[in-house]
């Protein structure tokens, strides 16, 4: 048994994809996990399982659009994979400045070709920093203004989701 983080993209942020996080654990303990808890209301969960963490994530986007006609990508990883994470961080301001710096999990590694689109000359200030399955954001003038932010968003070809140094750091604790 181990806890695993649950990352579901897009998720009540605005518009239609509204899903409650009652509703998540509920899913998530019918599907025969053990502690399950959520961190607030912005689509993550962790829970304890024995299962792989991508059969896990995979069941539960499965579930979601047939329980709550919902179409999200999950990405799972288990507490070790996210302290590894805080252990790569390139950017020693991230934990003075934690709502200017994020993490893209995504589902594979980006290729040669999705990298490129990311060259950081063409955003500076702000820093992209690719790590196997995460990329590391640090986004001087925050999110909203931040060209490197919205690139990022339109790679195709592999599904990502993103969040905060600050949620990313709680994520890492509630899965030690």
């Amino acid at each position: 048994m181990s806890k695993l983080a649950l990352l579901l993209r897009g998720v009540n942020l605005g518009g239609a994809r509204k899903l409650p996080m009652a509703e998540l654990r509920d899913l998530l303990t019918r599907l025969g996990h053990a502690d399950v808890k959520t961190l607030m209301a912005s689509g993550q969960a962790v829970v304890t399982t024995s299962r792989p963490p991508a059969e896990v994530a995979q069941e539960l986007e499965t579930r979601l659009m047939k329980d709550a006609g919902l179409t999200t990508e999950v990405m799972a990883r288990t507490g070790a994979e996210l302290a590894a994470v805080v252990a790569a961080n390139p950017f020693p301001t991230a934990d003075a400045d934690g709502s200017r710096h994020a993490v893209v999990f995504l589902r594979s590694p980006l290729g040669a070709d999705q990298l490129a689109k990311l060259d950081p000359a063409a955003f500076a200030p702000d820093e992209c920093v690719a790590h196997g399955t995460e990329l590391f954001l640090r986004l001087p003038n925050g999110f909203a203004d931040s060209r490197l932010s919205i690139a990022v968003g339109r790679i195709k070809g592999v599904p990502a989701t993103t969040r905060n140094w600050n949620t990313v750091k709680k994520l890492a604790a509630l899965t030690a």
